[in-house]
């Protein structure tokens, strides 16, 4: 069962991380899911069907570049509607996150120590 949630986990983010990473620069998609399948461990197959959806949603746009090693390589860029979302998703993430871990962050921690009482517990 926790491989499940991995994997939900894993596809929940899955566009936030890209729309992160073009946001440090300009990429394409075998780059993109390079970096995913290092970061996060998500297979290759699984990025092509979200970069095409992210361009039909308007959170991308394309351009060929020239490439050195064969032919010109389809970048991806964000638009300006990525850039607002990458930042309505990352409030999200950091709202969820902080959230989940003030839930599971007090674990083990006896309730004195971990700023609760003992009907909060």
């Amino acid at each position: 069962m926790p491989e499940a949630i991995e994997i939900q986990l894993k596809k929940g983010v899955l566009g936030l991380c890209v729309l992160a990473l073009l946001s440090r620069a300009d990429s394409y998609s075998y780059e993109i899911a390079s970096k995913l399948a290092k970061a996060v461990d998500m297979g290759e197959g699984t990025i092509y069907p979200l970069m095409r959806r992210m361009q039909s949603d308007g959170l991308v746009e394309t351009y060929f570049e020239e490439s050195s090693s064969g032919p010109a390589r389809k970048y991806y860029r964000l638009t300006d509607q990525g850039r607002a979302s990458l930042e309505t998703q990352l409030a999200e993430w950091r709202s969820f996150t902080s959230a989940v871990e003030e839930v599971i962050g007090k674990i083990g921690v006896p309730a004195e120590n971990a700023g609760e009482t003992e009907d909060d517990a």
